[in-house]
């Protein structure tokens, strides 16, 4: 990597983590992220420009408003850092190229869903939707190299140029990559729907799953479902688990028999277990973001155990 470059593009990163806090912040209260400017989401102040500097501002002023004093929380500074992170990342991955482009703009946007689900269990349409247009544009310069691209052009007699044929499938990719990863987290919470009788999954995850289909295509859409729902049943079953513990400590304080008080706590997990919300959006995103990095390094591995 060019250090300058790397210096820049990891500043570019701060400033948009800095945005990103507004976009959490406000999107899902319905507000504009361009008017008014930057306030103190304690006592509602203006922030001044010098106090809005990336990542420098929140040190300097210990994570506290200057004018009510009030924490503010490390969530922002956390936010910056990670944005900045994974901008290096593209770059260092896919070098001075528009795929760096592509996947800093994808980075960006799976972080303000990842963190706006995991406040608000809310996945906002500003995000997902644009994400899919650009994801369906970007097809067009950066190749996804699916499928489509791999096994339809050799299979059938197309009336263009060869100059054409190479961005077209890529967007037929895209395309298939969004219609897999929506229908696919569609279907799933319809099943859920009719065999708990309870919502599993919102429109807000189907359109997430659109998105990133559109950005990585089919092979990498599975990839991503398959682990986030790996990852989030380890994560459902750790909560369960330790509820049932905490409970179980707690009910013998006020049962004599341990055995009660475990079977006290074992309902009390369950019945976190049936109406907890998990924000699935959460293990999504962060998955695709796992998967435009490694992902193809990881099929390419499993491909050859076979």
């Amino acid at each position: 990597m060019d250090p300058i470059f790397a210096a820049a593009i990891f500043l570019l990163g701060l400033a948009f983590g800095s945005f990103l806090n507004v976009c959490i912040y406000r999107l899902p209260l319905g507000l504009s992220v361009v008017k008014p400017r930057s306030l103190c989401p304690r006592c509602q102040r203006p922030i001044a420009f010098f106090d809005n500097i990336p990542l420098l501002s929140w040190l300097i002023l210990g994570g506290r408003c200057r004018q009510c004093k009030r924490a503010i929380s490390v969530r922002y500074l956390f936010i910056e850092l990670l944005t900045g992170g994974v901008f290096l990342a593209c770059y260092w991955h896919f070098g001075l190229t528009l795929a760096t482009l592509k996947y800093c703009v994808f980075g960006f946007l799976l972080l303000g869903l990842i963190f706006t689900d995991a406040e608000t269990k809310l996945l906002p349409d500003k995000l997902t939707l644009p994400g899919l247009v650009l994801g369906l544009l970007f097809s067009l310069f950066v190749p996804v190299n699916d499928l489509a691209s791999q096994f339809l052009p050799g299979a059938v007699n197309l009336p263009f140029g060869s100059d054409l044929v190479a961005p077209l499938m890529s967007a037929l990719d895209a395309l298939l990559g969004a219609a897999v990863g929506a229908g696919f987290i569609y279907g799933a919470g319809a099943i859920y729907l009719r065999w708990r009788g309870i919502e599993g999954m919102g429109f807000g995850d189907v359109k997430l799953m659109a998105m990133v289909g559109a950005f990585v295509g089919i092979k990498l859409t599975v990839f991503t479902i398959f682990t986030a729902s790996l990852v989030g049943s380890l994560f459902g079953v750790g909560t369960v688990i330790l509820v049932w513990v905490k409970r179980t400590h707690r009910f013998m304080r006020s049962l004599a028999n341990a055995q009660a008080a475990r079977r006290r706590g074992w309902q009390s997990a369950q019945m976190v277990y049936r109406f907890y919300q998990m924000p699935f959006g959460v293990f999504l995103g962060s998955m695709a973001l796992v998967a435009f990095f490694f992902g193809n390094k990881f099929l390419h591995w499993y491909g050859g155990l076979w």
